[in-house]
């Protein structure tokens, strides 16, 4: 048994604390009866700005959504832009899209595709997208608020996405989701009358079609009036989503087309596109693009008077858009010559620029300086070297070249890293004891002059034999044949060796071609960007004389348009959405543009490199011919391909107008035998920088003769001793995986001598690596004009 436990009361209780120890721990109300130390001011005050702050931004945030709520549906906002988009040929689109006109214009008859509807108190534009043509569908999708794709529940449903998308549904929903999807939803048509089956089809049909949209798409039956009905209220009342890119520059949808000719001779005229204006405002000292047509300057900017008002009272949608007395001008905007845009696309380079001028006194005695510096270290060239090439080789002079006194090599420019091999090898560093006796031993005459009395025939014949041979074991697509009928240093006078492709350093400003004069540059395109965006969007929110504001039905006076492309917009204004959006600052300048780009999966022809394909960036549309490279991140030069590769992602450099990134890309190859083109790449844009530097890698192969060990004559490389001189400070490889370099030409048929850093195989293939800079090629034509 335990002795019973005493109970000791704690100090701290009330019951037996006294009054003095009892307010000890007593809160004051002042304090918010909190326990702790007291907060000072400071943290008071910082709370409070934190709790002020949250509250502002959610404020903002309300503010921004009720603005582009009442901005894409208000009575001044332009019309939302619906198009009926069939994803099979067996959909009837005529019929669904007569429903939804004869619904919001409550069954009167319209001939219009824009409508005024007072029911719902909104404006809508149907466009119906044609199966088939796959240019007019991207257009239209470029334009859309909402992307209502349409399927037929008559096709069969067995277990089969294709039962309904066919492939050119399928098709354009790649390309639709590459340029960036707005809001969508899908529209049922064709169901049964019966509950239940109709509810089974819907069910069936939306698990199907549910992976090909995004996950906030919804499925509607749009059979009958009353499913229309309720669509069409959840649409008004739908918050829309577009790409970002379209909503940084303003844009008009065309729906009238003219013309003003005053000079037929010149073959230019005035264009008058009228619309809707979109997205941001539009100044009249701003430049415009016509989609497929080019950039151009506007003569005249008018404000007309709304022809679709939601007011009942002033209705006039049975007013005809071709009756231009009927067109009341609000205002007239002109441009200000000193401060519109110049219409500048290239540039014009300076003749005069590169000439030498005459130098000053400074520059004579630093030049005299430089000469006595020089004439105490004396440097031994080889002939036919100057300064310029003697920079590109390292100082120092392999003991071979030193002791054998020749002075007739020829040099080759290559990189300043690249004869470090020597320093790094120690295998190549041999004494003219050693290199006697493998001449002696290996390397006699009788046996390098084999090939001395063959006839060309026989030359040819035998090394054709010696390469197709090799030709089984060819992994290398960069192998090409050294001409027998042209010197080497003559064909491959372009070509430089690079000790590493990763490390070694290019001069990007070196030997550029005609073009580039042509071009313009950023010095900071990140800042230059940034700037241009902060201009816009401070045009945007303050109050200008020369600036029409968002939703105003529109006209604009385009000067100087080709006489032809403007007939083919007239003629194409009916079935076809005519484009005409804001440029950005610079946006009409030429440039080198990188895109990021990956091969369709449906298009199967091959892609060469420099072929001329038709490029959709964002609302533009452009002509150009890429030279097709790998993206490379650990490096500052890039391989050039001569195909683009499917399955992976390449970078595609060409020749064209600014466009600031990022913008989807759509590559189209025109065919010769098909009026439609074809869907080849699909992209985007990554960066403008003519100073990226893109290699093309050529490989020149040899094959041992006699080899003994780390030595080995090869031949077929060269065909002339003078080439193997000029080559000569360029590494070799093997590919068994030696590495080496020529040590002297042998004989007159262009075999060389050649050390290696291990033994060489007799069946080894020697090979040589050559760069030469690569350039996308200037298009003979700059737009399509419409084709």
């Amino acid at each position: 048994m335990g002795r019973s436990r005493v109970q000791v009361n704690k100090a701290h209780k009330t019951r037996f604390s006294s009054k003095s120890s009892r307010n000890l721990h007593r809160t004051s109300l002042q304090d918010g009866g909190r326990i702790g130390k007291a907060e000072g001011n400071h943290v008071k005050g910082a709370r409070a700005a934190r709790l002020q702050r949250g509250k502002m931004l959610r404020e903002q945030k309300r503010a921004a959504v009720l603005k582009e709520k009442r901005a894409s549906g208000g009575s001044t906002s332009a019309p939302r832009v619906i198009v009926l988009f069939p994803l099979s040929a067996s959909v009837d689109l005529n019929s669904l899209g007569d429903d939804v006109l004869k619904l919001l214009s409550n069954g009167d008859g319209s001939s219009s595709s824009t409508v005024a509807s007072s029911e719902y108190k909104l404006r809508a534009t149907v466009l119906k997208a044609p199966h088939g043509d796959l240019l007019t569908c991207m257009e239209m999708a470029k334009v859309a608020d909402l992307m209502a794709f349409v399927v037929s529940a008559n096709s069969p449903w067995e277990e089969n996405v294709s039962s309904f998308i066919d492939s050119f549904g399928s098709q354009c929903l790649s390309v639709l989701r590459s340029i960036g999807l707005p809001s969508t939803t899908v529209l049922i048509r064709d169901l049964p009358s019966e509950l239940k089956k109709k509810n089974e089809l819907k069910k069936m049909c939306a698990s199907q079609l549910a992976s090909e949209f995004p996950e906030d798409c919804k499925f509607y039956p749009a059979d009958t009036r009353d499913e229309l009905h309720k669509f069409m209220w959840l649409f008004k009342a739908q918050r829309l989503t577009v790409p970002h890119w379209r909503s940084q520059r303003p844009y008009v949808v065309t729906e009238k087309v003219g013309m003003v000719v005053t000079n037929e001779s010149s073959g230019k005229c005035t264009l008058l596109l009228s619309g809707y204006l979109r997205a941001r405002k539009l100044s009249v000292n701003q430049l415009v693009h016509v989609s497929g047509i080019g950039d151009f300057q506007l003569s005249e900017l008018e404000v007309l008077k709304d022809p679709f008002p939601l007011n009942e009272k002033k209705k006039q949608n049975s007013m005809e858009l071709d009756d231009s007395h009927d067109e009341e001008v609000l205002r007239s905007l002109h441009p200000d010559p000193m401060k519109q845009e110049p219409l500048v696309a290239e540039n014009t380079p300076d003749p005069l620029a590169g000439e030498q001028t005459w130098p000053t006194e400074a520059e004579m005695a630093e030049a005299d300086r430089n000469q006595k510096q020089g004439k105490l270290k004396k440097r031994t060239l080889p002939r036919g070297m100057s300064e310029y090439q003697a920079a590109w080789i390292v100082d120092e002079i392999d003991e071979e070249d030193s002791d054998n006194g020749d002075s007739d090599d020829d040099g080759m420019v290559l990189d300043k890293e690249e004869d470090h091999f020597s320093n790094q090898d120690q295998d190549f560093e041999d004494d003219k004891e050693t290199l006697r006796d493998v001449d002696n031993e290996t390397y006699n005459d009788s046996e390098m002059m084999d090939d001395e009395n063959l006839t060309r025939e026989q030359y040819e014949d035998q090394m054709k034999k010696i390469k197709e041979a090799h030709a089984e074991d060819e992994e290398f697509p960069d192998e090409v044949e050294t001409p027998i009928d042209q010197p080497a240093r003559k064909r491959f006078a372009k070509y430089r060796g690079l000790k590493s492709f990763r490390t070694s350093s290019w001069d990007p400003n070196e030997s550029l071609p005609q073009d580039y004069a042509r071009i313009f540059a950023f010095d900071n395109l990140a800042r230059t960007q940034k700037l241009v965006l902060k201009q816009a969007l401070k045009m945007e929110e303050e109050s200008r004389d020369d600036c029409v504001p968002t939703g105003s039905y529109v006209r604009l006076h385009i000067k100087e348009v080709p006489l032809v492309a403007a007939s083919k917009l007239s003629s194409l204004v009916s079935s076809k959405p005519i484009i005409a959006f804001g440029l950005l600052q610079h946006e009409s300048k030429m440039s080198v543009l990188h895109f990021s780009l990956k091969k369709y999966d449906g298009y199967e022809d091959p892609i060469k490199t420099k072929e001329e394909l038709m490029f959709h960036v964002g609302f533009r549309q452009f002509v150009a011919r890429p030279v097709f490279s790998t993206d490379n991140f650990s490096s500052d030069k890039h391989k050039m391909e001569r195909f683009l590769h499917p399955g992976r992602f390449s970078l595609a450099s060409v020749y064209g107008p600014i466009s600031f990134p990022s913008l989807p890309l759509v590559v189209l190859k025109i065919s010769e035998v098909s009026d439609a083109p074809a869907v080849a790449a699909l992209g985007s844009l990554k960066s403008i920088e003519p100073n990226k530097i893109i290699l093309k890698k050529i490989i020149l192969t040899g094959y041992p003769q006699r080899v003994s060990k780390m030595k080995a004559s090869v031949r077929y490389m060269f065909h002339n001793p003078e080439d193997v001189r000029w080559f000569k400070p360029v590494e070799v490889w093997s590919k068994c995986g030696r590495r080496g370099r020529v040590k002297e030409p042998v004989g007159t048929h262009g075999a060389m001598k050649c050390i290696f850093n291990g033994v060489v195989q007799q069946h080894d293939v020697v090979c040589m690596n050559l760069y030469k800079r690569a350039y996308p090629k200037w298009p003979e034509r700059m737009y399509p004009q419409l084709l």
